[in-house]
Protein backbone atom coordinates (compact mmCIF):
# COMPACT_ATOMS: atom_id res chain seq x y z
CA UNK A 1 0.00 0.00 0.00
CA UNK A 2 1.31 3.44 -0.83
CA UNK A 3 1.49 5.78 2.14
CA UNK A 4 1.94 9.44 1.29
CA UNK A 5 1.19 11.59 4.32
CA UNK A 6 2.43 15.15 4.60
CA UNK A 7 1.84 16.79 7.98
CA UNK A 8 2.35 20.48 8.69
CA UNK A 9 0.87 22.27 11.68
CA UNK A 10 -1.69 19.51 11.94
CA UNK A 11 -2.83 19.87 8.31
CA UNK A 12 -2.78 16.71 6.16
CA UNK A 13 -2.36 17.44 2.48
CA UNK A 14 -3.99 15.22 -0.09
CA UNK A 15 -1.75 13.10 -2.29
CA UNK A 16 -1.31 14.52 -5.77
CA UNK A 17 -0.78 12.71 -9.00
CA UNK A 18 2.78 12.52 -10.25
CA UNK A 19 3.55 12.90 -13.93
CA UNK A 20 6.93 12.72 -15.61
CA UNK A 21 8.35 15.18 -18.09
CA UNK A 22 10.88 13.94 -20.59
CA UNK A 23 14.00 14.96 -22.44
CA UNK A 24 13.88 15.23 -26.23
CA UNK A 25 14.58 11.52 -26.75
CA UNK A 26 12.60 10.11 -23.83
CA UNK A 27 9.15 8.60 -23.58
CA UNK A 28 6.93 10.62 -21.27
CA UNK A 29 4.72 8.98 -18.69
CA UNK A 30 3.10 9.89 -15.41
CA UNK A 31 1.90 8.17 -12.29
CA UNK A 32 -1.36 8.72 -10.49
CA UNK A 33 -1.65 8.00 -6.79
CA UNK A 34 -1.59 4.21 -6.73
CA UNK A 35 -4.01 2.22 -4.60
CA UNK A 36 -3.38 -1.12 -2.94
CA UNK A 37 -4.06 -4.29 -4.86
CA UNK A 38 -5.43 -4.65 -8.38
CA UNK A 39 -7.82 -2.06 -9.73
CA UNK A 40 -11.38 -2.84 -8.78
CA UNK A 41 -12.80 -3.13 -12.29
CA UNK A 42 -12.96 -6.40 -14.16
CA UNK A 43 -10.54 -7.32 -16.92
CA UNK A 44 -11.74 -6.37 -20.40
CA UNK A 45 -13.32 -8.81 -22.80
CA UNK A 46 -10.59 -10.21 -25.05
CA UNK A 47 -10.61 -9.83 -28.80
CA UNK A 48 -8.52 -12.97 -29.62
CA UNK A 49 -8.25 -11.82 -33.24
CA UNK A 50 -7.00 -14.38 -35.75
CA UNK A 51 -3.38 -13.95 -36.89
CA UNK A 52 -2.50 -12.96 -40.45
CA UNK A 53 0.42 -15.16 -41.57
CA UNK A 54 3.68 -13.39 -42.35
CA UNK A 55 3.99 -15.43 -45.53
CA UNK A 56 0.85 -13.74 -46.82
CA UNK A 57 2.06 -10.15 -46.32
CA UNK A 58 2.65 -8.41 -49.66
CA UNK A 59 3.91 -5.08 -50.93
CA UNK A 60 1.05 -2.62 -51.39
CA UNK A 61 -1.23 -4.48 -48.94
CA UNK A 62 -3.62 -2.05 -47.22
CA UNK A 63 -3.78 -2.11 -43.44
CA UNK A 64 -5.72 -0.56 -40.57
CA UNK A 65 -4.67 -0.11 -36.97
CA UNK A 66 -5.59 1.19 -33.53
CA UNK A 67 -3.73 3.43 -31.10
CA UNK A 68 -4.32 6.13 -28.46
CA UNK A 69 -3.01 9.67 -28.63
CA UNK A 70 -5.34 11.09 -25.95
CA UNK A 71 -7.41 9.45 -23.22
CA UNK A 72 -7.97 5.69 -23.18
CA UNK A 73 -10.06 5.05 -26.30
CA UNK A 74 -8.18 3.69 -29.35
CA UNK A 75 -8.55 5.62 -32.59
CA UNK A 76 -7.99 4.20 -36.09
CA UNK A 77 -5.07 4.74 -38.44
CA UNK A 78 -4.47 3.36 -41.92
CA UNK A 79 -1.44 2.35 -43.91
CA UNK A 80 0.26 0.36 -46.63
CA UNK A 81 2.89 -2.38 -46.61
CA UNK A 82 6.17 -1.32 -48.22
CA UNK A 83 7.89 -4.68 -47.86
CA UNK A 84 9.44 -7.21 -45.48
CA UNK A 85 12.98 -7.11 -44.08
CA UNK A 86 14.13 -10.70 -43.69
CA UNK A 87 15.72 -11.27 -40.26
CA UNK A 88 15.23 -7.54 -39.68
CA UNK A 89 14.77 -7.96 -35.90
CA UNK A 90 16.88 -11.05 -35.23
CA UNK A 91 17.95 -14.19 -37.11
CA UNK A 92 14.74 -15.80 -38.31
CA UNK A 93 12.65 -12.88 -37.06
CA UNK A 94 11.47 -10.64 -39.90
CA UNK A 95 10.29 -7.03 -39.77
CA UNK A 96 7.42 -5.65 -41.87
CA UNK A 97 7.89 -2.08 -43.14
CA UNK A 98 4.76 0.07 -43.43
CA UNK A 99 3.77 3.65 -44.07
CA UNK A 100 1.08 4.74 -41.61
CA UNK A 101 -1.32 7.67 -41.64
CA UNK A 102 -3.92 9.35 -39.43
CA UNK A 103 -4.69 12.91 -38.32
CA UNK A 104 -2.74 12.26 -35.10
CA UNK A 105 0.28 10.90 -36.99
CA UNK A 106 0.18 13.91 -39.29
CA UNK A 107 -0.02 16.32 -36.31
CA UNK A 108 2.97 14.61 -34.63
CA UNK A 109 4.94 14.48 -37.90
CA UNK A 110 5.29 10.72 -37.51
CA UNK A 111 4.78 7.75 -35.23
CA UNK A 112 5.56 8.34 -31.57
CA UNK A 113 7.20 6.79 -28.54
CA UNK A 114 4.38 5.08 -26.67
CA UNK A 115 2.86 3.83 -29.92
CA UNK A 116 4.89 0.63 -29.56
CA UNK A 117 2.50 -2.32 -29.60
CA UNK A 118 -0.24 -0.63 -31.62
CA UNK A 119 -2.00 -3.46 -33.52
CA UNK A 120 -2.05 -3.45 -37.32
CA UNK A 121 -4.74 -5.48 -39.14
CA UNK A 122 -5.32 -6.52 -42.74
CA UNK A 123 -7.80 -3.98 -44.14
CA UNK A 124 -9.80 -6.67 -45.97
CA UNK A 125 -10.36 -9.47 -43.46
CA UNK A 126 -9.36 -7.86 -40.14
CA UNK A 127 -6.77 -10.45 -39.17
CA UNK A 128 -3.92 -9.24 -36.95
CA UNK A 129 -0.66 -8.69 -38.84
CA UNK A 130 1.55 -7.35 -36.08
CA UNK A 131 2.51 -4.44 -33.83
CA UNK A 132 4.20 -1.08 -34.41
CA UNK A 133 7.61 -1.33 -32.75
CA UNK A 134 10.31 0.51 -34.75
CA UNK A 135 10.75 3.94 -36.34
CA UNK A 136 13.27 5.52 -38.70
CA UNK A 137 16.57 6.14 -36.93
CA UNK A 138 17.09 9.62 -38.44
CA UNK A 139 14.02 11.29 -36.90
CA UNK A 140 10.19 11.55 -36.93
CA UNK A 141 8.50 9.77 -39.83
CA UNK A 142 5.30 7.87 -40.67
CA UNK A 143 7.45 4.85 -41.61
CA UNK A 144 7.10 2.07 -39.06
CA UNK A 145 8.76 -1.28 -38.44
CA UNK A 146 6.16 -3.92 -37.52
CA UNK A 147 6.83 -7.01 -35.41
CA UNK A 148 4.82 -9.93 -36.89
CA UNK A 149 2.17 -11.12 -34.44
CA UNK A 150 2.73 -14.76 -35.31
CA UNK A 151 6.11 -14.34 -33.60
CA UNK A 152 4.75 -12.23 -30.74
CA UNK A 153 2.21 -14.96 -30.07
CA UNK A 154 5.03 -17.48 -29.77
CA UNK A 155 7.03 -15.16 -27.39
CA UNK A 156 10.11 -15.86 -29.48
CA UNK A 157 13.39 -15.25 -27.64
CA UNK A 158 16.52 -16.18 -29.58
CA UNK A 159 20.09 -16.16 -28.43
CA UNK A 160 20.66 -13.07 -30.56
CA UNK A 161 21.34 -9.76 -28.85
CA UNK A 162 18.71 -7.12 -28.42
CA UNK A 163 18.45 -5.21 -31.73
CA UNK A 164 19.66 -1.65 -31.73
CA UNK A 165 19.52 -0.25 -35.25
CA UNK A 166 18.00 -2.33 -38.08
CA UNK A 167 19.75 -1.92 -41.42
CA UNK A 168 17.79 -1.55 -44.65
CA UNK A 169 19.07 -2.23 -48.16
CA UNK A 170 19.24 0.24 -51.04
CA UNK A 171 15.98 -0.94 -52.63
CA UNK A 172 14.03 -0.69 -49.37
CA UNK A 173 15.60 2.71 -48.61
CA UNK A 174 14.43 3.99 -52.01
CA UNK A 175 10.95 2.58 -51.39
CA UNK A 176 10.79 4.27 -47.96
CA UNK A 177 11.97 7.58 -49.45
CA UNK A 178 9.26 7.39 -52.10
CA UNK A 179 6.58 7.09 -49.40
CA UNK A 180 7.85 9.64 -46.86
CA UNK A 181 9.69 12.93 -46.42
CA UNK A 182 12.93 11.06 -45.76
CA UNK A 183 15.63 11.06 -48.39
CA UNK A 184 17.19 7.80 -49.55
CA UNK A 185 20.28 8.65 -47.50
CA UNK A 186 18.20 9.26 -44.37
CA UNK A 187 16.20 6.06 -44.90
CA UNK A 188 19.48 4.18 -45.32
CA UNK A 189 20.28 4.98 -41.68
CA UNK A 190 17.85 2.15 -40.89
CA UNK A 191 15.20 1.72 -38.24
CA UNK A 192 15.47 1.50 -34.49
CA UNK A 193 13.27 0.35 -31.66
CA UNK A 194 10.99 3.16 -30.53
CA UNK A 195 12.84 4.46 -27.43
CA UNK A 196 11.53 3.33 -24.06
CA UNK A 197 13.82 4.48 -21.25
CA UNK A 198 12.45 4.30 -17.70
CA UNK A 199 10.14 7.02 -16.49
CA UNK A 200 10.66 7.92 -12.82
CA UNK A 201 8.13 9.80 -10.72
CA UNK A 202 8.80 11.28 -7.30
CA UNK A 203 11.85 13.48 -7.96
CA UNK A 204 12.26 16.95 -9.40
CA UNK A 205 13.79 17.48 -12.83
CA UNK A 206 16.86 19.14 -11.37
CA UNK A 207 17.40 16.43 -8.77
CA UNK A 208 16.94 13.51 -11.17
CA UNK A 209 19.37 15.03 -13.66
CA UNK A 210 21.97 15.61 -10.93
CA UNK A 211 21.83 11.97 -9.77
CA UNK A 212 22.78 10.36 -13.09
CA UNK A 213 26.15 8.58 -12.95
CA UNK A 214 26.39 9.20 -9.19
CA UNK A 215 25.89 5.55 -8.18
CA UNK A 216 26.46 2.27 -10.09
CA UNK A 217 22.78 1.28 -9.83
CA UNK A 218 21.27 4.51 -11.22
CA UNK A 219 19.81 4.13 -14.73
CA UNK A 220 21.54 6.41 -17.27
CA UNK A 221 18.32 7.07 -19.22
CA UNK A 222 15.47 8.28 -17.04
CA UNK A 223 12.74 10.88 -17.24
CA UNK A 224 12.59 14.03 -15.18
CA UNK A 225 9.63 14.63 -12.93
CA UNK A 226 6.81 17.11 -12.38
CA UNK A 227 3.40 17.01 -10.71
CA UNK A 228 -0.05 17.00 -12.33
CA UNK A 229 -3.62 16.23 -11.28
CA UNK A 230 -5.84 13.67 -12.99
CA UNK A 231 -9.62 13.65 -12.70
CA UNK A 232 -9.95 9.84 -12.82
CA UNK A 233 -7.54 6.94 -12.94
CA UNK A 234 -7.68 4.37 -15.76
CA UNK A 235 -8.71 0.79 -14.91
CA UNK A 236 -8.11 -2.74 -16.15
CA UNK A 237 -11.01 -2.38 -18.57
CA UNK A 238 -9.06 0.31 -20.40
CA UNK A 239 -6.35 -2.16 -21.49
CA UNK A 240 -7.67 -3.17 -24.90
CA UNK A 241 -6.13 -3.80 -28.31
CA UNK A 242 -4.77 -0.43 -29.40
CA UNK A 243 -5.11 0.97 -25.86
CA UNK A 244 -2.42 2.05 -23.44
CA UNK A 245 -0.44 -0.35 -21.28
CA UNK A 246 2.47 0.24 -18.90
CA UNK A 247 5.10 -2.07 -17.42
CA UNK A 248 6.60 -1.00 -14.11
CA UNK A 249 9.61 -2.02 -12.01
CA UNK A 250 8.18 -0.14 -9.03
CA UNK A 251 5.09 1.83 -8.11
CA UNK A 252 4.12 4.17 -5.30
CA UNK A 253 6.15 7.26 -4.45
CA UNK A 254 8.71 6.11 -7.00
CA UNK A 255 7.11 4.73 -10.15
CA UNK A 256 9.70 3.42 -12.61
CA UNK A 257 7.89 2.39 -15.79
CA UNK A 258 7.51 2.47 -19.55
CA UNK A 259 4.26 3.17 -21.43
CA UNK A 260 3.33 1.59 -24.74
CA UNK A 261 0.33 0.02 -26.46
CA UNK A 262 -1.48 -3.31 -26.08
CA UNK A 263 -1.53 -5.41 -29.26
CA UNK A 264 -4.02 -8.08 -28.24
CA UNK A 265 -6.06 -9.06 -25.18
CA UNK A 266 -7.13 -12.69 -25.13
CA UNK A 267 -8.19 -15.14 -22.38
CA UNK A 268 -6.84 -13.00 -19.55
CA UNK A 269 -3.49 -12.40 -21.27
CA UNK A 270 -2.16 -9.20 -22.83
CA UNK A 271 0.52 -8.91 -25.51
CA UNK A 272 2.07 -5.52 -26.25
CA UNK A 273 5.00 -3.25 -27.19
CA UNK A 274 6.30 -5.38 -30.09
CA UNK A 275 9.81 -5.07 -28.64
CA UNK A 276 11.40 -5.66 -25.21
CA UNK A 277 10.99 -3.41 -22.21
CA UNK A 278 14.33 -4.34 -20.58
CA UNK A 279 14.78 -7.74 -22.34
CA UNK A 280 14.74 -9.75 -19.10
CA UNK A 281 13.05 -12.87 -20.50
CA UNK A 282 10.96 -13.99 -17.53
CA UNK A 283 9.60 -10.90 -15.81
CA UNK A 284 8.11 -9.75 -12.51
CA UNK A 285 7.10 -6.24 -13.58
CA UNK A 286 3.65 -5.00 -12.62
CA UNK A 287 1.07 -4.27 -15.35
CA UNK A 288 -0.80 -0.96 -15.38
CA UNK A 289 -3.47 0.78 -17.45
CA UNK A 290 -2.60 4.31 -18.54
CA UNK A 291 -4.43 7.47 -19.58
CA UNK A 292 -2.77 9.43 -22.43
CA UNK A 293 -2.84 13.20 -22.11
CA UNK A 294 -1.44 14.08 -25.54
CA UNK A 295 1.35 13.34 -28.01
CA UNK A 296 4.17 15.86 -27.99
CA UNK A 297 5.79 16.51 -31.37
CA UNK A 298 9.60 16.51 -31.41
CA UNK A 299 11.54 17.68 -34.43
CA UNK A 300 14.81 16.24 -33.07
CA UNK A 301 13.55 12.72 -32.42
CA UNK A 302 10.44 10.60 -32.19
CA UNK A 303 7.33 12.34 -30.82
CA UNK A 304 6.33 11.02 -27.41
CA UNK A 305 3.17 10.21 -25.52
CA UNK A 306 2.35 11.93 -22.22
CA UNK A 307 0.34 9.62 -19.95
CA UNK A 308 -0.73 8.90 -16.37
CA UNK A 309 -0.56 5.42 -14.85
CA UNK A 310 -3.39 3.70 -13.02
CA UNK A 311 -3.07 1.18 -10.18
CA UNK A 312 -1.46 -2.18 -11.01
CA UNK A 313 -3.90 -4.75 -12.42
CA UNK A 314 -1.65 -7.75 -13.02
CA UNK A 315 1.83 -9.04 -13.78
CA UNK A 316 4.08 -8.76 -16.83
CA UNK A 317 5.35 -12.34 -17.03
CA UNK A 318 7.44 -12.18 -20.23
CA UNK A 319 9.80 -9.57 -21.71
CA UNK A 320 11.23 -10.85 -25.02
CA UNK A 321 12.45 -9.65 -28.41
CA UNK A 322 8.90 -9.61 -29.76
CA UNK A 323 7.29 -7.75 -26.86
CA UNK A 324 5.87 -8.09 -23.38
CA UNK A 325 3.12 -10.41 -22.13
CA UNK A 326 1.01 -9.94 -19.01
CA UNK A 327 -1.75 -11.60 -17.01
CA UNK A 328 -4.60 -9.96 -15.10
CA UNK A 329 -5.26 -10.55 -11.42
CA UNK A 330 -2.44 -11.44 -9.04
CA UNK A 331 0.24 -8.81 -8.64
CA UNK A 332 3.93 -9.77 -8.53
CA UNK A 333 5.61 -10.11 -5.16
CA UNK A 334 7.18 -6.83 -4.10
CA UNK A 335 9.51 -5.47 -1.48
CA UNK A 336 8.50 -2.26 0.27
CA UNK A 337 10.77 0.75 0.65
CA UNK A 338 9.56 3.24 3.26
CA UNK A 339 11.06 6.59 4.21
CA UNK A 340 9.96 8.82 7.10
CA UNK A 341 11.53 12.29 7.19
CA UNK A 342 11.00 15.12 9.69
CA UNK A 343 12.36 18.65 9.34
CA UNK A 344 11.07 21.21 11.81
CA UNK A 345 7.26 21.14 11.74
CA UNK A 346 7.09 19.21 8.46
CA UNK A 347 7.13 15.43 8.22
CA UNK A 348 6.14 12.82 5.69
CA UNK A 349 6.15 9.03 5.30
CA UNK A 350 6.31 7.64 1.78
CA UNK A 351 6.43 4.11 0.38
CA UNK A 352 7.33 2.46 -2.91
CA UNK A 353 6.74 -1.15 -3.97
CA UNK A 354 9.55 -2.78 -5.98
CA UNK A 355 8.60 -5.78 -8.13
CA UNK A 356 11.94 -6.25 -9.92
CA UNK A 357 14.58 -7.14 -7.28
CA UNK A 358 17.51 -5.72 -9.26
CA UNK A 359 15.78 -2.31 -9.17
CA UNK A 360 15.68 -2.27 -5.35
CA UNK A 361 18.81 -0.15 -4.83
CA UNK A 362 17.83 2.48 -7.39
CA UNK A 363 14.29 2.78 -6.03
CA UNK A 364 15.62 2.99 -2.45
CA UNK A 365 17.96 5.80 -3.50
CA UNK A 366 15.17 7.69 -5.26
CA UNK A 367 12.74 7.10 -2.37
CA UNK A 368 15.12 8.63 0.15
CA UNK A 369 16.03 11.57 -2.09
CA UNK A 370 12.44 12.22 -3.18
CA UNK A 371 10.96 12.15 0.31
CA UNK A 372 13.70 14.41 1.67
CA UNK A 373 13.08 16.89 -1.13
CA UNK A 374 9.33 16.83 -0.49
CA UNK A 375 9.80 17.63 3.21
CA UNK A 376 12.89 19.88 3.18
CA UNK A 377 11.82 21.55 -0.08
CA UNK A 378 15.30 22.67 -1.09
CA UNK A 379 18.98 21.80 -1.24
CA UNK A 380 20.19 22.86 2.20
CA UNK A 381 23.09 22.57 4.61
CA UNK A 382 22.28 20.66 7.76
CA UNK A 383 22.52 17.60 9.95
CA UNK A 384 20.47 14.39 9.86
CA UNK A 385 20.14 11.60 12.38
CA UNK A 386 18.98 8.46 10.59
CA UNK A 387 18.18 4.87 11.50
CA UNK A 388 17.40 2.14 8.98
CA UNK A 389 16.47 -1.53 8.78
CA UNK A 390 16.78 -4.11 5.98
CA UNK A 391 14.86 -7.37 6.34
CA UNK A 392 14.95 -10.40 4.07
CA UNK A 393 15.99 -14.03 3.72
CA UNK A 394 19.26 -15.64 2.72
CA UNK A 395 19.75 -18.27 0.02
CA UNK A 396 18.53 -20.96 2.41
CA UNK A 397 15.35 -19.06 3.29
CA UNK A 398 16.62 -18.08 6.75
CA UNK A 399 15.41 -14.59 7.79
CA UNK A 400 17.95 -11.85 8.47
CA UNK A 401 17.73 -8.30 9.79
CA UNK A 402 20.35 -5.59 9.35
CA UNK A 403 20.07 -2.35 11.33
CA UNK A 404 22.19 0.77 11.73
CA UNK A 405 21.95 4.37 12.94
CA UNK A 406 24.15 7.30 11.99
CA UNK A 407 24.49 11.07 11.91
CA UNK A 408 25.32 13.08 8.77
CA UNK A 409 26.36 16.71 8.40
CA UNK A 410 26.75 18.49 5.08
CA UNK A 411 27.85 22.02 4.28
CA UNK A 412 26.08 21.77 0.91
CA UNK A 413 23.35 19.10 0.52
CA UNK A 414 22.36 17.07 3.57
CA UNK A 415 19.81 15.12 1.50
CA UNK A 416 22.42 13.53 -0.77
CA UNK A 417 24.93 13.10 2.06
CA UNK A 418 22.44 10.97 4.01
CA UNK A 419 20.86 9.04 1.13
CA UNK A 420 23.46 6.81 -0.51
CA UNK A 421 24.78 4.53 2.24
CA UNK A 422 21.53 2.55 2.63
CA UNK A 423 20.91 1.95 -1.12
CA UNK A 424 24.59 0.99 -1.51
CA UNK A 425 24.00 -1.83 0.97
CA UNK A 426 20.72 -2.81 -0.72
CA UNK A 427 22.67 -2.96 -3.99
CA UNK A 428 25.33 -5.19 -2.46
CA UNK A 429 22.76 -7.60 -1.03
CA UNK A 430 20.76 -7.74 -4.26
CA UNK A 431 23.86 -8.97 -6.11
CA UNK A 432 24.14 -12.08 -3.91
CA UNK A 433 22.42 -15.13 -5.52
CA UNK A 434 19.44 -16.40 -3.53
CA UNK A 435 19.14 -13.38 -1.24
CA UNK A 436 15.64 -11.89 -1.09
CA UNK A 437 15.10 -8.41 0.34
CA UNK A 438 11.58 -7.99 1.69
CA UNK A 439 11.56 -4.63 3.45
CA UNK A 440 13.69 -1.49 3.66
CA UNK A 441 12.77 1.27 6.13
CA UNK A 442 14.43 4.54 7.03
CA UNK A 443 13.59 7.14 9.69
CA UNK A 444 15.30 10.53 9.62
CA UNK A 445 15.23 13.82 11.51
CA UNK A 446 16.87 16.80 9.81
CA UNK A 447 18.02 20.06 11.42
CA UNK A 448 19.64 23.17 9.98
CA UNK A 449 22.71 22.90 12.22
CA UNK A 450 26.11 22.31 10.63
CA UNK A 451 28.04 22.10 13.90
CA UNK A 452 30.79 19.46 13.89
CA UNK A 453 33.72 18.36 15.99
CA UNK A 454 37.24 18.34 14.58
CA UNK A 455 39.91 16.05 15.99
CA UNK A 456 42.44 18.28 17.76
CA UNK A 457 45.58 17.75 19.81
CA UNK A 458 46.54 14.27 21.04
CA UNK A 459 47.93 14.07 24.59
CA UNK A 460 49.52 11.34 26.70
CA UNK A 461 49.18 11.03 30.47
CA UNK A 462 52.61 10.43 31.96
CA UNK A 463 54.31 11.31 35.22
CA UNK A 464 51.08 12.77 36.60
CA UNK A 465 50.38 15.26 33.78
CA UNK A 466 48.92 15.45 30.25
CA UNK A 467 51.64 16.01 27.66
CA UNK A 468 50.75 17.27 24.15
CA UNK A 469 52.33 15.08 21.51
CA UNK A 470 53.85 16.23 18.22
CA UNK A 471 56.59 15.57 15.69
CA UNK A 472 59.30 16.07 18.31
CA UNK A 473 57.29 14.61 21.18
CA UNK A 474 56.23 11.01 20.52
CA UNK A 475 54.22 8.86 22.88
CA UNK A 476 56.56 6.93 25.20
CA UNK A 477 55.61 3.69 26.94
CA UNK A 478 57.32 0.72 28.54
CA UNK A 479 56.63 -2.79 27.28
CA UNK A 480 53.96 -4.36 29.50
CA UNK A 481 52.72 -0.90 30.52
CA UNK A 482 49.61 1.09 29.72
CA UNK A 483 49.46 3.84 27.11
CA UNK A 484 46.92 6.44 28.33
CA UNK A 485 45.85 8.97 25.71
CA UNK A 486 43.23 11.57 24.93
CA UNK A 487 42.22 13.75 22.01
CA UNK A 488 40.62 17.15 22.23
CA UNK A 489 37.59 17.40 19.92
CA UNK A 490 37.10 21.04 19.04
CA UNK A 491 33.53 22.19 18.43
CA UNK A 492 31.62 25.47 18.18
CA UNK A 493 30.78 25.42 21.90
CA UNK A 494 34.13 24.31 23.24
CA UNK A 495 36.20 21.16 23.61
CA UNK A 496 35.04 17.57 24.11
CA UNK A 497 37.70 15.29 25.62
CA UNK A 498 38.05 11.72 24.32
CA UNK A 499 40.13 9.43 26.55
CA UNK A 500 41.34 5.89 25.87
CA UNK A 501 44.14 3.50 26.79
CA UNK A 502 46.02 0.53 25.34
CA UNK A 503 48.01 -2.12 27.19
CA UNK A 504 51.29 -2.69 25.34
CA UNK A 505 52.45 -6.34 25.44
CA UNK A 506 55.92 -7.17 26.72
CA UNK A 507 56.85 -8.71 23.36
CA UNK A 508 56.59 -5.20 21.86
CA UNK A 509 59.77 -4.04 23.61
CA UNK A 510 61.96 -2.07 21.23
CA UNK A 511 59.23 -1.51 18.64
CA UNK A 512 58.13 1.75 17.10
CA UNK A 513 54.90 2.74 15.43
CA UNK A 514 52.08 5.19 15.42
CA UNK A 515 48.72 5.96 16.92
CA UNK A 516 45.83 7.69 15.11
CA UNK A 517 42.60 9.36 16.21
CA UNK A 518 40.27 9.46 13.16
CA UNK A 519 36.86 11.12 12.99
CA UNK A 520 34.13 8.76 11.79
CA UNK A 521 33.22 11.15 8.99
CA UNK A 522 36.62 10.41 7.40
CA UNK A 523 36.12 6.63 7.29
CA UNK A 524 34.60 4.58 4.47
CA UNK A 525 32.96 1.18 4.83
CA UNK A 526 33.27 -1.50 2.15
CA UNK A 527 30.47 -3.58 3.66
CA UNK A 528 28.26 -3.12 0.59
CA UNK A 529 30.84 -4.57 -1.79
CA UNK A 530 31.40 -8.04 -0.35
CA UNK A 531 30.74 -11.33 -2.15
CA UNK A 532 28.47 -12.95 0.45
CA UNK A 533 25.59 -11.91 2.67
CA UNK A 534 27.45 -13.02 5.80
CA UNK A 535 30.35 -10.72 4.94
CA UNK A 536 28.00 -7.80 4.26
CA UNK A 537 26.24 -8.32 7.60
CA UNK A 538 29.59 -8.62 9.39
CA UNK A 539 30.72 -5.42 7.68
CA UNK A 540 27.60 -3.59 8.87
CA UNK A 541 28.32 -4.70 12.45
CA UNK A 542 31.79 -3.15 12.15
CA UNK A 543 30.74 0.14 10.53
CA UNK A 544 31.86 3.27 12.38
CA UNK A 545 29.32 6.07 12.73
CA UNK A 546 30.16 9.56 11.53
CA UNK A 547 29.84 10.82 15.13
CA UNK A 548 32.34 8.32 16.50
CA UNK A 549 36.16 8.28 16.71
CA UNK A 550 38.32 5.33 15.71
CA UNK A 551 41.67 4.97 17.47
CA UNK A 552 44.29 2.75 15.79
CA UNK A 553 47.61 1.62 17.30
CA UNK A 554 50.32 -0.04 15.20
CA UNK A 555 53.71 -1.19 16.53
CA UNK A 556 56.38 -2.84 14.40
CA UNK A 557 59.79 -4.34 15.10
CA UNK A 558 61.96 -7.29 14.16
CA UNK A 559 59.62 -10.32 14.10
CA UNK A 560 57.04 -8.33 16.08
CA UNK A 561 53.81 -6.69 15.02
CA UNK A 562 51.08 -5.31 17.30
CA UNK A 563 47.88 -3.76 15.97
CA UNK A 564 44.91 -2.68 18.07
CA UNK A 565 41.80 -0.60 17.39
CA UNK A 566 39.02 0.99 19.41
CA UNK A 567 35.85 2.89 18.52
CA UNK A 568 34.76 5.67 20.89
CA UNK A 569 31.41 7.44 21.03
CA UNK A 570 28.95 8.21 19.59
CA UNK A 571 29.13 11.89 20.42
CA UNK A 572 26.53 14.60 19.91
CA UNK A 573 28.09 15.92 16.67
CA UNK A 574 29.71 14.45 13.55
CA UNK A 575 33.49 14.17 14.01
CA UNK A 576 35.83 15.19 11.19
CA UNK A 577 39.59 15.22 10.72
CA UNK A 578 42.29 13.13 12.32
CA UNK A 579 45.63 13.22 14.11
CA UNK A 580 48.57 10.80 14.00
CA UNK A 581 51.47 10.62 16.47
CA UNK A 582 54.58 8.45 16.79
CA UNK A 583 54.89 5.78 19.50
CA UNK A 584 58.16 4.40 20.95
CA UNK A 585 58.20 1.33 23.20
CA UNK A 586 61.14 0.88 25.55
Amino acid sequence: MTHTMLRRRGLRRRSRTLATLTSAMGLLLGAVALTSGPAGSAEPAGDCTDTFPLAGVTKGQLVEGLTVDSGVTPEPFSGEVLGVLESGIAPGLDMIIMELDSPAIQDAKGIWQGMSGSPVYDATDGRLIGAVAYGLAYGPSPIAGITPFEDMDDYLATAAGRPGRVEVGKTMAQRIAAHSDATTAQASQGLRQLPMPLGVSGLSAQRLSSLKDRRPYVSPQTYVVGEAGVAGAPTAEDIVAGGNIAASQSYGDITSAGVGTATQVCDGRVVGFGHPMVFSGDSTMSMHPADAIYVQADSLGAPFKVANLGAPVGTITDDHLTGITGSYGALPDSLTVTSDVTHGDRSREGTSHVTVPMAAAEVTFYQLIGNHDRVIDGIIRGTETQSWTIRGTDAGGVPFTAEFSDRYTSLYDVTFEASYELPDLVYGMSQIPGVTIEEVTSNAVVTDSTDRYTVGAVQQYRQGAWVTLGKKDPALVKAGGKLILRSLLRGPSGVETVTTSFTVPKRAQGTKGSLSFIGGNELYSEAAYQNSLSKILAGIDKMVRNDQVQVDLGLFGRNTEVTKSQVLGPFDLVVTGGRRVRVIVS
